[in-house]
């Protein structure tokens, strides 16, 4: 009996299997395009994604603007845990993607220049950081998820950390 039909299928099973785990782990998404890829923000890059666009900055007053700042702690089990301090500012993310309202919206997160993801309060918890020094850095976004900036310069925060492998601790 001829077993290598079999064993391909079962190969082509696990093997993608394991691939899509690691790069799950790794933060590799399939979601279409890279929000942190500036060539994907280009004129002929824009036209599929023009309903929003990462690069554009909204001026806010300087009186009454929002305010971030960071903490991050060492999750006891692994990863980080990130926490967001704002004033002036309302995580609304019934509202993303949507007309921007003064004052609310949402946060992206990025390690090393590479954008994570977006947040919606004012905690989250990264994990699969790379090793070393990183530099995690957040941004207030309008509901648009245009970047929000007081003259010229983004709402922004950022933080280093020094990722090392740590013992479980739970």
């Amino acid at each position: 009996m001829n077993r290598a039909l079999p064993l391909f299928a079962i190969g082509l099973i696990f093997g993608g299997g394991l691939g899509f785990t690691l790069a799950a782990g790794y933060g590799i998404t399939f979601d279409g395009h890279d929000h942190g890829d500036p060539a994907h923000h280009g004129a002929a890059a824009q036209a599929p994604h023009a309903s929003h666009d990462h690069g554009a900055l909204i001026e806010v007053a300087p009186a009454g603007r929002p305010t971030l700042d960071l903490e991050i702690f060492p999750d006891p089990s692994n990863g980080w845990n990130l926490k967001l301090i704002t004033e002036n500012f309302t995580f609304a993310p019934q509202n993303a993607s949507r007309a921007n309202a003064s004052g609310e919206g949402h946060a992206h997160v990025y390690a090393n220049g590479v954008k994570l993801g977006r947040v919606y309060g004012n905690w989250v918890h990264l994990d699969g950081l790379p090793q070393g020094e990183v530099d995690i850095t957040v941004s207030l976004n309008a509901n648009d998820h245009s970047g929000l900036a007081v003259n010229g310069a983004p709402i922004a925060a950022s933080v280093t950390i020094e990722n090392r492998a740590r013992a479980n601790l739970k």
